[in-house]
């Protein structure tokens, strides 16, 4: 099967969506000279004789290649497909192909046809990787050079490569990967229940579909839709992490339980803590094992799930060749994801053919700073020149200096099944605000973030969800970023960060002490942002977001706590936000 398609930025190709470089000018990039073939279900064996399946995506007629694998539990039949959709994230291979790389999409085990049982990030599925990758350098449309692109789950695949060390492992870019699945199931404690339960949903459902449909006239007849330029355009806003949290629809699709229903269990209920099962589903330990270059980056706004990895990844690659990172603006990754090929392009092009294309030029930290206009760029994170401010959380709303006043807001959260009767304007509120004063100065906030919480309860056990918002002078706020902690997993353990943000191991839980004022260290997704003159800083607070009234970060919900608690939330406690000098 051939096809003369050919994507990219210059007239008359299909045009690609998102921001395609991080700011630098490029050169000697390679040319779209191919056509495009590709084959289709091709097998391949594993050591223990399971077999994956693959579509192999090649410059048409004879050839050997450089190599870029795309592996994950999606269907790879539909990666082309165009559709706004959170798991067509392997990148376009009608971009890549013309212009001399061979794009191999696989099915990881379990999925999509390909053998044996789906482990999610286990250690199985990182030997895997390994056969993956040397398999490829054997093939004949291969020259040995094998490179791995793709985001999200495709940028896990990469690392567990990586983390393995296959020879002819040569360069990766996981763009918005996790290393740590715990954090991205669980963020510090609570169970991220509106995107774990439809993401596995999703993935039984979608592996249970065969090419029947997905290599159908109507499937065919939909790519062909998708891809009209007015309609392709308009997914150029469409967050696909976003989508699949609310894809509750899928719970109530059949699908074979096995092992999604399994795998859901072993995260919400048997494995609630840090334990051996997810240790061998946190590759941050292992990662300076990796001496090949690897390109990390993400959007800012992908807070609850991609993003928090992204900046300890980067201090602990120590023995990586080279380390690059891009984290970019609001829909920087849209779906399907086709956002900087362009750099793509040039990190490749400079790894695997050995052309200069000056991707390694300038500071290898690059980001967006919202509200700000261009790139902004340094060579180490956090940046040196940050200044931490501290805002207290005082008693009557506000955010400021301190006080000598030991003032309180209450904060009450009710259990399962408990009624709450005719709020009164004396009630105590489920969910609390700060604000500073009009800020009288633009100010740029990069950095590591944190709430120390002071806080008294009538319960041995709650949740504590925070938001960061900016609001401009006609009140609209916009969500920053957020953070989250079980208390009774309150544990931090300062010797094992080198970020200057807490790491708690959430491995030991410790009831809170009734009635006693404890002081939480709560750590808030690392962020940036220019807070402009005229506009107010506002803290959120809550112990439960399933209500839809209370604002969350792209759509990501907790499971609840269940417990009912009175919290005063004492004057003492304190945001440190980091704001670069003027």
């Amino acid at each position: 099967m051939r096809t003369h398609l050919i994507a990219g930025t210059d007239p008359g190709q299909r045009q690609l969506n998102g921001p395609q470089t991080s700011g630098r000018q490029y050169r000697n990039l390679s040319k779209p000279d191919h056509e495009m073939a590709c084959d289709e279900d091709v097998t391949v064996p594993m050591r223990d004789g399971i077999n994956l399946l693959a579509d192999v995506h090649r410059p048409a007629g004879k050839g050997r290649f450089p190599v870029l694998i795309a592996a994950s539990p999606y269907p790879r039949q539909v990666q082309n497909l165009g559709a706004p959709a959170g798991f067509i994230e392997a990148g376009a291979s009608d971009f890549f192909v013309p212009r001399g790389y061979v794009h191999l999409i696989v099915n990881l085990r379990g999925t999509g046809g390909s053998g044996g049982t789906f482990g999610f990030f286990d250690a199985q599925e990182r030997q895997d990787m390994f056969d993956l990758v040397e398999w490829a350098a054997e093939q004949p449309w291969s020259n040995g050079n094998i490179g791995m692109v793709g985001i999200s789950y495709f940028a896990m695949t990469q690392i567990e490569a990586a983390v393995e060390r296959p020879p002819h492992l040569k360069a990766i870019m996981p763009v918005a990967c996790t290393f740590d699945l715990y954090e991205a199931a669980y963020h510090h404690g609570l169970f991220s229940s509106s995107f774990i339960t439809p993401f596995l949903s999703m993935i039984g459902l979608t592996s249970s579909q065969t090419n029947k449909l997905w290599r159908s006239k109507l499937v065919g007849a939909l790519r062909g839709l998708l891809r009209t330029p007015f309609i392709h355009k308009q997914f150029a806003t469409m967050n696909g992490e976003a989508a699949i949290a609310g894809l509750k629809f899928l719970l109530k699709v059949h699908h074979d339980p096995h092992p999604w229903d399994d795998l859901w269990r072993a995260i919400a209920v048997e494995h609630p803590l840090r334990d051996d099962w997810w240790d061998q589903r946190n590759l941050l330990p292992l990662l300076d094992k990796v001496e090949i270059p690897v390109y990390l980056g993400c959007d800012w706004q992908n807070v609850p799930l991609h993003l928090p990895g992204t900046f300890p990844a980067f201090q602990t690659l120590v023995n990586s060749k080279h380390v690059q990172v891009a984290i970019l603006g609001e829909y920087g990754l849209s779906w399907p994801w086709e956002s900087l090929h362009l750099e793509a392009l040039a990190w490749f092009d400079h790894w695997l053919k050995g052309t200069d294309t000056g991707i390694l030029e300038g500071p290898s930290f690059r980001y967006v700073l919202p509200g700000a206009e261009g790139w902004h760029a340094a060579n180490t994170w956090p940046i040196p020149e940050t200044n931490y401010q501290s805002l207290y959380l005082k008693g009557d709303g506000t955010l400021g200096e301190a006080d000598e006043l030991t003032e309180s807001r209450s904060l009450l959260t009710l259990g399962a099944g408990l009624n709450r009767p005719v709020a009164s304007q004396t009630d105590p509120l489920s969910n609390l605000s700060w604000d500073s004063q009009p800020l009288e100065n633009d100010l740029d906030m990069v950095g590591n973030i944190e709430l120390q919480l002071d806080a008294i309860c009538t319960a041995t056990d709650t949740a504590w969800i925070v938001l960061l918002q900016d609001v401009d002078p006609d009140g609209i706020a916009t969500d920053i970023t957020a953070g989250y902690l079980r208390a009774g997993l309150r544990e931090v353990d300062e010797t094992a960060s080198s970020t200057g943000a807490p790491f708690l191991p959430c491995r030991s839980f410790s009831p809170i002490p009734l009635n006693e004022q404890v002081r939480y260290r709560i750590p808030i997704v690392p962020n940036a942002r220019r807070f402009k003159a005229g506009h107010r800083v506002r803290l959120l607070l809550t112990s439960d977001d399933q209500s839809t009234e209370i604002p969350v970060m792209i759509g990501f919900r907790h499971g609840s706590m269940g417990t009912s608690c009175l919290g005063k939330i004492v004057s003492s406690s304190k945001l440190l936000l980091p704001f670069l000098p003027s």
